[in-house]
């Protein structure tokens, strides 16, 4: 690895609270990765967008909102259209476990519920990266 992993940090939806969000973000940045933080309400096509605009290796989505089984599986259909096959998409936040299955199926490798060290979530990404 010459650079840096490259994490987007985005929040699909309408969640207005980001603290999770940001609580990774730091954890990410503390590990050496270089993060980019999206800010509140994306939508899938911006998340996907500020993929391919900072050419990043993994996209970190955080949800509270209940819309996971909708948003996070567009994302990953996004990626597809767009010919993104080498990013790594994972997903945090308030997710039932009975919802977790589905969204693996639908392309998202890990989902990171409440309570999950920071060190989980790092190794994950680091023992999974799809490099360029």
């Amino acid at each position: 690895m010459d650079r840096p992993i490259r994490v987007l940090v985005a929040k699909p939806g309408l969640d207005g609270h980001d603290r999770g969000a940001k609580v990774i973000a730091r954890a990410l940045r503390d590990a050496g990765m270089e993060v980019i933080y999206t800010g509140l309400r994306q939508t899938p096509e911006q998340i996907v967008n500020a993929t391919i605009q900072e050419d990043v290796d993994v996209v970190a989505m955080s949800i509270l909102s209940g819309a996971h089984n909708t948003l996070l599986p567009k994302v990953v259909e996004l990626l597809k259209v767009e010919k993104v096959d080498d990013v790594l998409v994972i997903g945090g936040g308030v997710i039932p476990d009975d919802d977790i299955p589905f969204l693996k199926e639908k392309g998202v490798a890990e989902i990171f519920t409440p309570g999950t060290p920071t060190s989980v979530t790092i190794d994950f990404i680091k023992e999974n990266i799809k490099r360029k």
